[in-house]
């Protein structure tokens, strides 16, 4: 659990008691980068403290009576880092990995995001430690439910707006929307997004996470000078983010030479076909055995000769080893925290160029605050229209970022982060301090 200090005027959060100074940390890591951005602004203690430490911290116990009759405990967190800036944002994640320290970190990498991109949101994430693979489907929206129940006091369009995550979908944002709904007394469309189309979703939403990298990914391919038809890439995962990446990447020219998922890695020299590996996929729910592949070892995945690497799976992937090891010139962070301090380190000293996750996996909350719009408007936009904004968005976050990187001469992550922290910080002063 979070530690706390009892000293007035010292951080509320700190390094948990149980974690091993050599394990990697999320919310460690993720608070000495809004530190140390902070201290590159030359912001004073007392806001970096106030940045630094989330607002709310809600751990609740979810109590499920599952198929045999029988009663199960799982715990769950919903966390609210900063609001300085808008309601809270951020999805809800049905993980056994899951932990407050993760959430915690994923909150504040939120908060970051929503800046970096330039949206009225905070940053706020959730969770429940548990395997969803192993409970039915009654079980699961059960589980849903009662998690729902104990964060709805924390959540709604005008404070806290959760929205998909690993292991969770629009089926589960529909049970937690009709949940409050029932709770509330009215209809609460708003209250979360990525629901389906039919109780207040939105036409883009599907796979605009994936299409926000593939934006950042040509934007530096652009800067750097290097040809999209020559490129090979390697993906880390085919879930919601990756898969549509092989797709996104193939249309414009790219080679996807390497992927790897739970079950393995898979090198294909001479690129894999979207449509065929779909099929496979479908078929084999796996991506090993697709035809002409060689299998290669998970950890060896980045070591594939390639030239863009893109994490898509589940954060603290890329350690020091990996980094040290990595094939590809230039890495794309498709998913949330790929990577741990020491690795961040390494690709730096290598000159290999990161797109951090803050500003290339984005897409998704872009999205998101588009369909939260919409629910309030009662008016639903033409998916020629979203795609615009997005990539609007997209481009004027990543050409704002790629600027203050050659103005800042540092890594293109700690410039995400110094732009993220500085309209934090803006928005906190402009607020002041109650009572």
């Amino acid at each position: 659990m979070l530690s706390r200090t009892s000293k007035a005027g010292d951080n509320v959060v700190t390094r948990p008691h149980e974690v091993s100074p050599h394990e990697f940390n999320p919310w460690i890591h993720v608070t000495s980068l809004i530190e140390k951005a902070g201290h590159v602004l030359g912001l004073n203690e007392g806001l970096i403290k106030r940045i630094v430490t989330p607002e709310r911290i809600l751990e609740v116990a979810v109590p499920v009576r599952m198929d045999s009759g029988q009663i199960e405990m799982y715990h769950g967190w919903r966390i609210q880092h900063d609001t300085s800036r808008g309601p809270g944002k951020g999805g809800i994640r049905f993980h056994p990995s899951v932990n407050v320290d993760e959430i915690a970190a994923l909150s504040a990498d939120m908060s970051i995001k929503c800046a970096v991109v330039n949206i009225p949101y905070g940053g706020a994430k959730g969770g429940i430690k548990v395997d969803p693979a192993a409970l039915s489907r009654g079980e699961l929206e059960r589980l849903t439910r009662r998690y729902a129940f104990s964060i709805a006091p924390m959540i709604g369009p005008d404070r806290d707006i959760p929205a998909p995550d690993i292991n969770t979908d629009t089926q589960v944002m529909s049970w937690i929307m009709d949940t409050v709904s029932m709770l509330r007394g009215h209809n609460t469309p708003g209250v979360v997004t990525g629901k389906p189309l039919a109780i207040g979703g939105t036409l883009g939403h599907a796979g605009a996470t994936s299409l926000g990298v593939t934006i950042c990914t040509s934007a530096i391919l652009q800067r750097l000078g290097r040809l999209a038809n020559e490129q090979r890439v390697v993906i880390q995962g085919y879930g919601k983010v990756g898969a549509p990446l092989v797709k996104l990447l193939s249309e414009r020219g790219m080679k996807i030479v390497g992927i790897a998922d739970i079950r393995g890695a898979i090198h294909v020299p001479g690129g894999i076909n979207p449509l065929t590996m779909s099929e496979h996929y479908k078929e084999a729910g796996t991506v090993m055995g697709y035809p002409g592949s060689d299998e290669v070892p998970a950890e060896k995945l980045f070591t594939i000769p390639s030239d863009i690497a893109i994490p898509a799976a589940l954060g603290g992937a890329i350690d020091a080893e990996i980094a040290e090891g990595m094939a590809a010139s230039i890495m794309v962070e498709a998913a949330n925290g790929p990577t741990t301090g020491e690795g961040a380190a390494i690709l730096a000293g290598r000159n290999i160029p990161v797109v951090p996750d803050v500003l290339a996996n984005a897409g998704g909350v872009v999205a998101s605050y588009f369909e939260w719009a919409q629910d309030l408007q009662g008016y639903l936009w033409e998916t020629e229209l979203f795609q615009q904004r997005l990539e609007k968005t997209m481009h004027e976050a990543f050409n704002h970022i790629w600027a203050r990187h050659q103005q800042l001469e540092v890594t293109l992550r700690e410039t995400a982060i110094v732009v993220g922290v500085e309209r934090i910080a803006e928005a906190t002063e402009l607020r002041g301090l109650f009572p």
